[in-house]
This record gives C-alpha cells, sequence and structure tokens, in this order.
C-alpha cells in the first residue's frame, strides 16, 4: 500500500500524485459501497426465508427500523435491487413527512394483507412514536440499536402491544457469528470490534426487556454506557446499582400498577349494567330503526358478509349497511369507509360479531347513528301536551296464543332514586300489569310472567275496531293499572335499598383500601434506611434538598390519610342515605291474543 504525506498549507493545490492517489481512494470508496456487509446480507436471506419464501410473497409483515434516514434510503436501494419493493410491497415511514402521507402508509399496514401487498415497513424513530401497527404484524428487526433504551421500547411498542393478534412477538437483533456459545462460556470480545459492539448493544437490549415495567433512570445509565462502549471505553453492562436505588420507587407505586384487576371489576360491573338496561345488540338495532322511520329516513339495507351472513344459526340478518341518509344524519356514515380502500363497509351492532375483524364496523353505543336516535326517541318520549308527536305512548301488539289467553294490559315507566345530596343514584324502566276479564284488571302472578308474554308480542296489530274498544276501555282500567305501577315502584325501591346499600359499603371499602395501601406504601418508604438517614449517596446539594423536600412532603401526606379517610367516608354515606324513588309514567302496551284479534276481524 502506498502513503502520502498531506500538505502542510491548507491553501497548497495536491501534487499529480496526490490527486492519482484521491481517485483511487475514491474508487475503493464506490466499490465497497455497492458490496453488502454481512449484516445486510443476513437481512436479505431472513426476508427471502420469512417474508417472501421461495421467491412468494406470503402473508408475513415485517417492521424494519433504522436510526437515521441516510441509513433508510441507502437500505431501501439495496433492497429494491433484490426485487423487494416493486408492487408497493415495500413502504417508508420517517420524521417529516407528509400527515397525510403518514396516515395512508399506516392504513395500508394496518389492513389485512389479502387486500394490502405492503409487507415491509422499513421506519426510523418517527415511527416508533405513538403509531399502532399490530393487526397483522408480529415480527420487528432493528437494523440499528438506539443509544436511548426508551426509543428501544417504544419502537418495539409499536407491534407488542394490546390488540396483537399473534401469540409471540417477535423482536430480531443483529449480533456477531458464534454470540450464543460466548455468553453461554461468559467470553469477552475485544472492546472496540463491531462483534463487541453488536453484543454489548444486545444485553442493552435484553436488560431493556427484563426491566421494561420501569425504565427510568436505569434507562439513562444504560444510555450512558452504550455511549462509553462505543467509544472503547467499556466492554460489560452493569446497572445493578441504578435498579438498586429504584426499587423503593417500584415498590412505592406497584398499588397503581394493578391494572389488570380492577379491569376485570369494572368489565364485571359493565356486563351487569348492560344486562340490568337490557343493552343487548337487538335493542340497540330497534332504538336505530324506529328512529329512522319517524324522521323519514330510509331504512338500513342487509348486508351478505362472509361469516355472518346468511347464516342459518340465525332467524335474522345481524349486518347491515346505511342507506343514504339526509340533512344531519349524513353525518352517521363516517368511520364506516375502510382507512385503506375507502370503500363503505357495513356495519353490526354485536360487539362479538366484529371483534378480530376489519371488513364490518361496530355501531356501538356511543356511535353517532345511536346517539342521535336515541336522543330522538328521548325526545319523543318526553315531550309536553301539545307539541307535535311523532312516536305514540300506547300501543297494541298481538301474541301466541300459547303465551295469553286473555287481553292484558302493561304500563312502563321510569323509576329514578335520588341520594341524600339531590345526586341520581339509579334509573331503570319498570313495568306492571296483568290481565283484563270481562273489564276488570288484575296482576299478572309473577313478574316473570308478565316478562315472558311481553317478549312474545310479534310486530302484528289488531284491527282499528279492537283499538277503538280499548281506547273505551282505558277509563276502566287507569286506575287499577296506575296503582299496579305504584306497588311495583315501591317493591323495587325495597330492594334496591339493599343494592344501594351493599354499593356504599363497597365504595366506603374500595377508598378506605386505596388509601390504607398509600399508607402502608409510604410508611414502607420512609423506614427504608435511605429515607431514615435522610441521606442518598451521590445526590448533588440541590438533589438532596429536593429529596428533603419529597420527604416531608410524604410525612405530611401520611398524617392526613386518617381524616381523609373519615371524610370521603362521610361522603359516600351521605351521599347514599335516605334514598327518595322518583316515578314517571312513559307507555302502555295492550296486548292481544291472536284468536282474540282473529275473532275481532
Amino acid at each position: 500500500m502506498r502513503h502520502w504525506t498531506p500538505p502542510r498549507c491548507s491553501s497548497q493545490e495536491p501534487s499529480l500524485e496526490e490527486w492519482a492517489l484521491l481517485k483511487e481512494m475514491k474508487s475503493w470508496a464506490g466499490k465497497a459501497s455497492s458490496q453488502l456487509d454481512a449484516k445486510t446480507k443476513r437481512l436479505i436471506a431472513w426476508l427471502n426465508e420469512h417474508i417472501r419464501p421461495n421467491g412468494a410473497w406470503g402473508i408475513q409483515r415485517v417492521i424494519i427500523f433504522t436510526e437515521y434516514r441516510h441509513t433508510q434510503n441507502w437500505l431501501q436501494g439495496v433492497l429494491a435491487s433484490e426485487g423487494l419493493t416493486g408492487g408497493d410491497r415495500l413502504m417508508t415511514m420517517y420524521g417529516g413527512m407528509d400527515s397525510k402521507d403518514r396516515e395512508r402508509i399506516k392504513a395500508a399496514f394496518q389492513t389485512d394483507p389479502k387486500n394490502s401487498p405492503v409487507r415491509i415497513l422499513l421506519a426510523t424513530d418517527a415511527a416508533s412514536e405513538g403509531i399502532d401497527l399490530q393487526n397483522h404484524c408480529s415480527r420487528m428487526i432493528h437494523f440499528e440499536i438506539p443509544w436511548n433504551p426508551n426509543r428501544l421500547e417504544q419502537r418495539n411498542g409499536r407491534i407488542d402491544r394490546h390488540g396483537q393478534r399473534s401469540k409471540r412477538v417477535l423482536i430480531h437483533h443483529f449480533v456477531g457469528k458464534g454470540y450464543n456459545d460466548r455468553e453461554r462460556n461468559s467470553e469477552e470480545t475485544k472492546v472496540g470490534d463491531l462483534e463487541a459492539d453488536l453484543e454489548f448493544l444486545m444485553r442493552a437490549v435484553r436488560k431493556v426487556e427484563a426491566i421494561r415495567e420501569d425504565l427510568g433512570k436505569v434507562g439513562l445509565v444504560i444510555a450512558e454506557q452504550v455511549e462509553e462502549a462505543m467509544l472503547g471505553r467499556r466492554s460489560r453492562l452493569d446497572t445493578r446499582k441504578a435498579e438498586t436505588e429504584v426499587e423503593p420507587i417500584r415498590k412505592l407505586f406497584k398499588f397503581e400498577r394493578d391494572l389488570e384487576k380492577q379491569i376485570r371489576q369494572l368489565l364485571d360491573r359493565l356486563n351487569d349494567t348492560k344486562r340490568d338496561l337490557r343493552l343487548d345488540p337487538e335493542n340497540v338495532q330497534k332504538v336505530v330503526e324506529v328512529a329512522l322511520e319517524l324522521v323519514g329516513q330510509p331504512k338500513l339495507v342487509e348486508a351478505r358478509v362472509s361469516g355472518l351472513w346468511p347464516d342459518p344459526k340465525r332467524s335474522k340478518c345481524p349486518v347491515f349497511r346505511l342507506p343514504v341518509l339526509s340533512d344531519a344524519w349524513a353525518l352517521c356514515a363516517e368511520g364506516l369507509a375502510h382507512p385503506f380502500t375507502g370503500e363503505a363497509r357495513p356495519f353490526v351492532f354485536d360487539h362479538a360479531l366484529a371483534k378480530g375483524r376489519e371488513d364490518v364496523v361496530l355501531v356501538h353505543l356511543n356511535h353517532r347513528l345511536v346517539q342521535m336516535s336515541l336522543r330522538l326517541l328521548r325526545a319523543e318520549v318526553w315531550s309536553q301536551e301539545g307539541q307535535k308527536k311523532r312516536l305514540n305512548r300506547v300501543t297494541a301488539r298481538v301474541v301466541p296464543d300459547s303465551s295469553l289467553r286473555h287481553l292484558a294490559v302493561v304500563a312502563h315507566a321510569r323509576l329514578v332514586v335520588i341520594g341524600g345530596d339531590s345526586q341520581r343514584l339509579h334509573e331503570e324502566i319498570i313495568t306492571a300489569g296483568g290481565p283484563i276479564r270481562e273489564g276488570r284488571f288484575s296482576r299478572f302472578g309473577s313478574l316473570k310472567e308478565m316478562q315472558d308474554v311481553l317478549a312474545s308480542a310479534t310486530d302484528d296489530e289488531p284491527a282499528d275496531l279492537v283499538k277503538d274498544k280499548l281506547l273505551r276501555l282505558w277509563r276502566y282500567i287507569a286506575e287499577p293499572l296506575h296503582q299496579a305501577l305504584e306497588a311495583r315502584k315501591n317493591d323495587r325501591t325495597d330492594g334496591l335499598k339493599k343494592m344501594l346499600g351493599e354499593r356504599a359499603n363497597k365504595e366506603v371499602s374500595d377508598i378506605t383500601a386505596i388509601l390504607n395501601e398509600l399508607r402502608q406504601a409510604i410508611e414502607g418508604q420512609l423506614d427504608d434506611p435511605y429515607y431514615r438517614e435522610n441521606y442518598l449517596p451521590g445526590f448533588a446539594p440541590v438533589e438532596q434538598e429536593q429529596f428533603e423536600r419529597n420527604v416531608d412532603a410524604l410525612r405530611r401526606r401520611l398524617t392526613e390519610i386518617p381524616r381523609e379517610i373519615e371524610k370521603e367516608t362521610e361522603s359516600i354515606r351521605a351521599r347514599f342515605s335516605n334514598p327518595q324513588p322518583r316515578m314517571f309514567p312513559v307507555a302502555v302496551t295492550f296486548l292481544l291474543p291472536r284468536h282474540l284479534a282473529m275473532e275481532a276481524r
């Protein structure tokens, strides 16, 4: 190899020999840049093995992270030369790109591989900031590992998160050949070698995974030691001291992390409420259908969707398409378009039918279509006398003879229970009624009997002549029916008192447990030797002062907890004290056995 001496003055022109050397070096650089290193070759081999096996694209997807945009551009060119980018098989995401393009790429990557061709997402760390990419991807490759462990965890969180459908999430990193053997034998590589750097980063990655619940101060230590390793000043990763120092903080906030148990309890309460309020998909669908009919909008259109309808196990279609609605109702179509294809999707009212599917939309209680329908029906039900009404409060329905032998009537009312602080504690719809024999009203034998009869009612109505007879009958049965409704209100209120008392006790128990757990955590923290000595090694004077203020604040908080428990208990007891029922009649339903309806016709 030839050597040359740089000129003594920066303004001196290179000699012919120097120019020749520069050209030769440029040629070497050009040749080197066109030659793939072992890491890139391994990446290409992996892609051809798992993403495009035997030259055919499969359904698997992968995210490849680079730290720098320059690396991303270079790698994109390399993969293009290998035929891995054509036909939108590869897309890129990076910082500074247009937000619309970003959302378009996200939608393509989140769409079922059967409908979207993209298989490889080449991304910089801009894609690790608050973007969900887990729908159809469970593999990730860190082509470049960031020094900051928090950024590494952010990357992993794009697919290792709630909603991931795969049982295993695979995160890949590059290491030198023989890494596993060296790890088993505790062998060290030479500081400064590429393999040593890769292996050090791999240890940092494993440490991040091990303590991902709380990186905090440990993450800063890892970042510092990674930097030292890259500068050739360190060969081993050591976070023991930092982990020891953050352990008390982990214990202090442990009570905040028991989220799974709280979520289960809230889910149980939600299911109980849905059952009590009869918020099943069929009833929500009925609300929407009635509302659309009242305002003169087109009916929902039944849709054929594979796996949902037709279904021999179902008697009614559960999936629909939204017709073209007018005025403010047209806004109900928002969100139905597929984010990638733009096609209008059918929808369902049943969460179970929409779970794991992207070809249908769940119209839930908070969806605009349901909310507008509910607002309309509430306005109709509670509209004042004299106002234009489109919803009648009285109806007559035909029931099978097997369910009822005589004419019957049922009254519906809204029951609201008010607490001691005038706040609503409970609300539900109650019913009361019974058969009418020879013009006289009597109550049903049981609540279940009445519910069974109501459930058997058809959409068929009796003739107008029969309806006229029922109206003339009303003055004879109105008062006893109202008395039955009052009796039902009193019975239900008595039952609710026990339930409300249990709710009050549970709220007191919950807040007491939370505050006592906080008290125990603070006491345990203050009993720690660090806190007893009021000193932590390595703190600067300013940090030490802040530490002392924090300790004083914890002690004050500890003294406040007993009084806080008393105050919260008193507030809860006052809210649930002396519950008062309020009843508001809503509607009346006449139930006519089919044989009586036929005779009347």
